[in-house]
């Protein structure tokens, strides 16, 4: 259990997961993968690890939780380990040296995330499925500040 609520729902995405993409840039392909989900120690961040098996799709890293400019622990004044201007955000980093920070929101229904910028908007949508075990995810990309379009359908399945 975390020590933050607003952290408890990210237990849902806590475990090993096999993953299973397809992306509109090559039709017919199936990415396999596997995503490692796990707490930082102190369960105030969590780290999401991924892979796949092909080598022009990205393996990355990400930390999850919530960060406004930093935090400072002062166990005088415990209202001061709060950032400041927090928010839920996911810093995002793979193979290729891409680095991008998201907002994220999760619920009981899904886990999305998303960032706007100028001419690449990202966002995505992972639903939970009502096995526990599987989670439908869907990106998509908006190149015009406009258009949004599907990119990458990936599939999380927990393994046991």
């Amino acid at each position: 259990m975390t020590n933050d609520p607003a952290l408890e729902e990210l237990n849902r995405l806590v475990g090993t997961w096999d993953t299973e993409a397809t992306h509109p840039a090559r039709p017919g392909l199936v990415i396999h993968g596997s995503a490692e989900i796990q707490w930082l120690e102190g369960k105030r961040f969590l780290i999401h690890r991924a892979r796949t098996d092909q080598a022009e799709f990205p393996d990355s890293i990400s930390i999850m939780g919530f960060m406004g400019r930093d935090r400072v622990e002062d166990p005088q004044n415990p209202a001061s380990n709060v950032a400041s201007e927090s928010r839920p955000c996911m810093h995002y980093f793979d193979s290729r040296g891409v680095f991008r920070i998201f907002d994220w929101s999760i619920d009981q229904v899904a886990w999305r995330f998303w960032r706007n910028a100028p001419a690449f908007s990202q966002r995505f949508t992972g639903t939970f499925q009502r096995d526990g075990q599987t989670i439908e995810g869907q990106s998509e990309l908006c190149r015009d500040d406009v258009n949004w379009k599907k990119d990458l359908q990936i599939t999380y399945r927990r393994r046991r």
